[in-house]
């Protein structure tokens, strides 16, 4: 499982927090994640553009 950070506040997380990347998918060139906070209280679904502009990768966890 991956764990990522946000680099900004974005749709009312603060900036730091961390979530686990849930799922991943991709249908006719559209990628879409779904992630969940670290904390397993909520989850987001957003695009490719949204998530590579707001998150950064912070590591593996097996």
């Amino acid at each position: 499982m991956k764990v990522y950070k946000l680099k900004s506040q974005f749709k009312g997380y603060k900036k730091g927090t961390q979530f686990y990347l849930i799922s991943e998918s991709e249908f006719i060139g559209v990628k879409e994640f779904v992630l969940r906070t670290k904390d397993l209280t909520s989850s987001i679904s957003l695009s490719e553009r949204e998530f590579l502009q707001y998150f950064v990768f912070i590591r593996r966890i097996n």
